[in-house]
């Protein structure tokens, strides 16, 4: 009987606390908490992003972007952006306004952006479903982007 006992309360102390810890309650925010990932709250989007032959980049409140498919095929705007939370409000100008996801790290646009926007691209490329990962956070590697016609996109 004494060992039963003894069992029972051995098993007892393993079992899980019922106390309430301080710890992240997802995943997401255990990385935050150790710096794996960045806060998107408080990271700033200054920087050059790239995603194979597409770039953008933000220096100060001036952003700028390129998609390049080669033989003449790509896309290319600047204008100004403001930040609401996780999201870029991107103006490239002449109604060719829009919002992208920023996560700390990566900007996704969504599938779809205005027609507006049909006047910054050549032949069939589009702005739709753009989607760049940081490479710096230097602004002033930022404000050096060209595209591929030389055109100065941040500076």
């Amino acid at each position: 009987m004494r060992l039963w006992i003894a069992a029972a309360l051995l098993l007892a102390g393993c079992s899980p606390s019922s106390t309430t810890d301080s710890a992240p309650a997802t995943l997401e925010e255990a990385a935050i908490a150790r710096g794996v990932v960045r806060d998107p709250a408080t990271a700033t989007p200054t920087g050059l992003y790239a995603r194979e032959d597409d770039r953008l980049c933000i220096a100060v409140e001036r952003i700028g972007m390129f998609v390049d498919y080669g033989d003449d095929i790509g896309c290319s705007g600047h204008g100004s952006f403001t930040r609401e939370g996780e999201t870029l409000r991107i103006d490239l100008g002449g109604g060719c306004t829009f919002g992208a996801t920023y996560d700390g790290d990566h900007i996704r646009l969504a599938g779809a952006v205005p027609a507006a926007c049909r006047r910054l691209c050549t032949r069939r490329a589009s702005l739709a479903g753009f989607e760049v990962d940081r490479l710096s956070d230097s602004g002033s590697e930022a404000a050096a982007l060209r595209d591929p016609k030389g055109r100065q996109l941040c500076g």
